[in-house]
């Protein structure tokens, strides 16, 4: 069997992140033959603008949409932000939104994962996080968004990877992944 490869984008630029941590517990419950890594250079994204998305593309902007083009599924991690995805991730959608119909995101399986310390659980962040993805092109796997509310009593100090309710249910979007890119390589 080939190895699957999932790419996770951050959507907050800091170190210790909640959304950092549950990426990182991602690549940690992930089965044999999966492998998730952790895209580190959307702070050098430049916001979106259709001045610059032309026959000189910024090189972050490029890299970005090579990475994604360059796996099979990609797992967005969102905080909340007044209310909605953070900016840095709203940011790489659009650019991995185009060209339109035709962007690193169309037709890719992905996954949706929101997370805030309040009892709501980022899920304004999550529903326009899917939203935008899918208007972006990218196919929200079956069973692929989660939304961890609550986190800062769940895991305290403690990474995310420790709290075992959390890592099994990201190794269920991480599975929700998997086999949506076995669906759409066997269509």
């Amino acid at each position: 069997m080939a190895q699957t490869r999932v790419l996770a984008l951050v959507g907050s630029l800091r170190s210790a992140a909640v959304t950092r941590q549950l990426a990182e517990t991602a690549a940690t419950v992930a089965p044999e033959g999966v492998e998730v890594s952790i895209y580190d250079g959307l702070a050098d994204v430049p916001f979106y603008n259709e001045d610059l998305d032309g026959e000189t593309v910024p090189a972050a902007a490029v890299a970005l949409r090579d990475a994604v083009a360059g796996v099979d599924a990609v797992l967005f991690l969102t905080p909340e932000y007044n209310g909605s995805t953070s900016g840095v991730l709203k940011n790489a959608i659009d650019w991995l939104s185009r060209p339109y119909g035709a962007g690193a995101l169309s037709g890719k399986p992905v996954a949706v994962v929101s997370a805030s310390p309040s009892g709501n659980a980022a899920k304004w962040a999550l529903e326009d996080t899917v939203k935008a993805v899918g208007i972006a092109g990218g196919k929200v796997a079956e069973g692929g968004s989660l939304s961890v509310g609550g986190t800062f009593g769940k895991f305290g100090d403690a990474h995310a990877k420790e709290h075992a309710e959390t890592a099994t249910e990201i190794a269920g979007l991480v599975d929700a992944l998997v086999n949506a890119t076995k669906e759409l390589v066997e269509a």
